[in-house]
């Protein structure tokens, strides 16, 4: 799964996730042990010093009673109702024990009849546990099947969600009836973590296997889409059609899936190395079916890509990807049939300034990690989501290059820093979470996938995909856990790797390292310490790898760091020129380190790593001496890297005379030449701040205007001639919208609007954000532009609380997980203007300006009024 990790910048207001506490289900009838007593000595002793000491919370894989063999259903749909009809045909055996019952996971289902053979079986049934008297005592070796029919009810039952899937729902039903004409009615379900027991009895559990067969019944003119192949499709006396699909090879129940609804769909293949052709399809609205090979195109090289890489043929049946309306968390990788949220929706234009790849290869690699070999436990989902993770560096060095994957994996480490300060540190395999969904945060995703390009680093690219490729095989179609992906390694390397995964798999925290040097006369002394805080965290061990370049060239030399603080001393042939600690820049941590600015200048120019080159050009920027700083800024302004040309244009300010006279004419090319559209719209920003004459920049604005077709840089343009003529500014952005109402455009023109905009664009707000054609996090953007020029125009916050109560009822998912955040920002911003016309009031009172203070007086009143209406929210 890829959780939405967003960041929503409000003026009012900050945006965070709520959690709900989930309760945890097991598949065991053994009750959990009592607690200890400890018996101090005498009656007396003993009443006055009795101590119950309280098991400690372990969440261990869930005992495995029953094995499921095979998973039939057969189900139909009451739109109205938000119903189904189902009857699950289930195959199932004794794991080990002989047993005469078999205990299902059914969530809030009613439960019609269970049967055997035709004959009715007697069972007992909370809303939660279906648990069914067989009609005999199986041993291990023999299969029984039972048929249950039910009907499962996900809209009447309570629910709860967490900050990564906001629903455990199941089964949804999107504008069921019709009633918004602007939204396609459709069904789909999301399983993970154990959801999917809402729409089929099953034991919602990952170290569950079963193949499985679904017979959906729907309305002929819908489309349907399940796990493995449509192997048949039977026009029914009704009108009505169901399609079979059969999935053959054993896969955990969480990654069940059903998509119904008028889609479109987009064939593609993909040509195994035997030649033979298997269906990749893109399953979109009709409205998005001329994009679907734009934003999905690429799915049979990275199918083609990842086989190669771990030696493991791509192992399903059939790859296809849906993309559907108010999506729980951000994508899904039910087996073979992967749901995507509308964010992907990108048109041809839009996707000039960004794509969804990395989120399509991390749910293709969990068919992989996750699908075919899956944690046995949710303590142990790092084996799924670490690996997905992992997949998007290995994509973008394969697809972009190492420059382009080492800045998104900063990105990955950075999100590991901001999620763990927020919510806490916690081992990687986490057996004392409380709740199963604080599992998907930034530890199983980032700090995992961070973790994995060091043992990438430490064993080297051979061992390390060897390694992967013989967890793959020896586990496959198997639940495991953390100790088979050190076993699968360590038969490659020959190495004990415990000490690795102990601290990093087992442990908690990171390195927080200080790094010193002491150039000597013909060596140079390292000095490092280890400043975590050892209460909490392991001292780590770190093999690294240092960098020196001297009169004789560069030198690679693997120091290992275990000890709190440590030296280390290198030779050096004449003179140090540079130095570089994590040739690889590889370590999970943060490093501080002090060295001369001409070293970093140094590093710049000689050594090939994105973040080497990125540290050179912050601090080398400051050198003075001989302008080496100013020629480094005109260097990397020039650098093949895109975000090294955008900061070495923020560091523009470094620069004086010619050299910035330089500058300003390469950053103009860049404006208007420059191959990533992020630069671009930089470069522009950058020449509107004061540094071209106003009517040599609009004369650059109208060129970029004709021929730019990145949205990205319009909006850049559009704020940039705000900046010189803000109603020119406001014209070209009318003209935009009646020529591409993109919803990606409308973005960038909503903010021009909040900040400029008069009491007419309240329009523009209203009817945009009521049509019902916004993606997500579009909605998102331009419910909090409308919030800001509301506060701005507050002849608008009636209309304003009007429409926030429609969007709580009719926007999107993110905007309703968000919505009470705008409101209590919108209180909150109200209640400050409140307090100081207050303080202006008794000023005025004791001036006798009663006319102005009865001014204040009403527009407190009616801040007031606007506060009471957005309680009701």
């Amino acid at each position: 799964m890829k959780y939405p990790v967003f960041l929503i910048t409000l003026v009012m207001l900050t945006a965070c996730g709520s959690q709900k506490k989930m309760d945890e289900t097991s598949t065991s009838p053994v009750p959990p042990p009592p607690p200890k007593v400890v018996d101090s000595g005498s009656d007396q002793t003993r009443m006055d010093t009795l101590v119950i000491t309280e098991v400690p919370v372990y969440r261990a894989s869930n005992t495995i009673l029953t094995d499921l063999v095979h998973t039939r259903l057969d189900v139909n749909f009451n739109w109205a109702q938000s119903r189904m009809n189902g009857k699950a045909t289930i195959t199932a055996k004794p794991h080990f024990y002989p047993s005469d019952s078999l205990i299902l996971d059914a969530k809030g289902m009613d439960i019609n009849s269970v049967k055997m053979n035709g004959n009715e079986l007697e069972y007992t049934y909370d809303s939660l546990k279906l648990r069914i008297k067989l009609d005999k005592t199986y041993d291990r070796n023999t299969k029984y099947t039972v048929v249950i029919d039910y009907v499962a009810k996900p809209d009447e039952r309570e629910t709860g969600g967490s900050s990564a899937i906001t629903s455990d729902k199941g089964l949804y039903f999107i504008n069921p009836r019709g009633e918004n004409p602007n939204q396609m009615p459709q069904i789909w379900t999301q399983g993970e973590t154990q959801s999917n027991s809402v729409w089929f009895p099953t034991i919602d559990s990952p170290n569950s296997k079963t193949t499985e067969e679904i017979h959906i019944t729907v309305d002929k003119k819908y489309k349907t889409l399940s796990n493995g192949t449509l192997v048949s499709s039977k026009v029914n006396a009704d009108g009505t059609r169901t399609d079979t699909w059969k999935q053959d090879l054993p896969h955990a129940p969480y990654l069940f899936m059903m998509g119904v609804g008028e889609f479109k769909v987009v064939k593609d293949t993909y040509t195994r190395p035997d030649g033979s052709k298997m269906d990749v399809n893109y399953y979109v609205e009709p409205e998005w079916e001329s994009y679907a090979k734009d934003i999905f195109g690429e799915t049979p090289d990275m199918i083609a890509y990842f086989s190669k890489l771990m030696q493991v043929e791509y192992p399903w049946d059939k790859y296809d990807q849906i993309v559907v309306r108010e999506y729980v968390s951000g994508a899904m990788e039910n087996t073979s049939a992967v749901v995507f949220g509308d964010f992907v929706y990108q048109t041809d234009r839009e996707l000039l300034d960004s794509d969804n790849n990395s989120t399509i290869a991390h749910e293709l690699f969990h068919h992989w990690f996750g699908d075919l070999v899956t944690c046995e436990s949710w303590s142990n989902l790092p084996l799924n989501e670490s690996f997905a993770n992992y997949s998007q560096y290995l994509w973008d060095e394969h697809r972009y290059g190492l420059d382009e994957a080492a800045y998104n994996a900063q990105k990955e480490m950075d999100g590991y820093f901001q999620s763990a300060a927020a919510q806490g540190y916690h081992d990687l395999i986490w057996f004392t979470y409380d709740e199963r969904e604080q599992m998907f945060d930034g530890h199983s995703y980032n700090k995992g996938g961070r973790i994995l390009h060091m043992l990438r680093c430490y064993l080297g690219d051979e061992a390390f995909f060897q390694g992967m490729h013989n967890y793959l095989v020896e586990n496959k179609f198997k639940p495991a856990e953390f100790h088979q992906l050190r076993l699968a390694f360590e038969a490659v390397c020959g190495e004990d790797l415990n000490w690795f995964f102990n601290q990093w798999f087992l442990g908690s925290g990171h390195p927080d390292l200080e790094v010193r040097y002491d150039n000597i006369t013909d060596s140079v002394s390292i000095s490092v310490s280890q400043l975590q805080d050892l209460e909490k965290f392991p001292l780590f061990k770190l093999p690294v790898d240092v960098v020196t370049y001297d009169d004789n060239g560069k030198h690679v030399s693997r120091i290992v760091i275990d000890e709190s603080a440590q030296s280390f001393t290198l030779p050096v042939a004449g003179t140090l020129k540079g130095i570089v600690f994590d040739d690889r820049q590889m370590l999970l941590g943060t490093i501080s380190e002090k060295k001369p600015a001409s070293y970093y200048v140094y590093q710049y120019y000689n050594h090939p790593a994105y973040r080497v080159r990125l540290e050179g050009l912050m601090q080398g920027s400051r050198e003075r001496e001989a302008d080496a700083g100013q020629k480094l800024v005109l260097a990397a302004l020039e650098d093949p890297f895109w975000d090294i040309r955008n900061t070495a244009i923020d560091k523009m300010v470094r620069l004086t005379g010619e050299y910035k006279t330089t500058g300003i004419n390469l950053i103009r090319n860049m404006a208007m030449n420059d191959s990533s559209s992020s630069v671009r719209a930089k470069a522009i920003t950058f020449l509107a701040d004061r540094n071209l004459p106003e009517a040599e920049l609009k004369a650059m604005l109208e060129t970029v205007f004709a021929k730019e077709r990145s949205y990205h840089v319009l909006t850049a343009a559009l704020k940039a001639l705000a900046e010189v003529d803000s109603k020119a500014a406001l014209t070209r952005a009318d003209n935009l919208l009646k020529e591409d109402p993109s919803s990606q455009l409308l973005v960038g023109i909503s903010q021009l609007y909040s900040k400029y905009g008069s009491d007419d664009k309240a329009t523009f707000f209203r009817e945009t954000l009521r049509s019902g054609n916004l993606k997500g996090f579009d909605e998102l953007s331009i419910l909090n532009a409308y919030v800001i020029f509301c506060v701005e125009h507050p002849d608008q916050l009636g209309a304003c609380v009007e429409d926030l109560a429609y969007l709580k009822e009719n926007g999107g998912m993110y905007t309703k997980m968000f919505l009470s955040q705008f409101t209590d920002g919108l209180t909150k911003r109200l209640q400050s203007e409140i307090a100081d016309n207050k303080l202006e009031i008794e000023t005025l009172e004791k001036a006798e300006d009663l006319g102005k203070v009865n001014e204040l007086n009403e527009e407190n009143a009616y801040y007031e009024g606007i506060i009471e209406e957005l309680k009701k929210l």
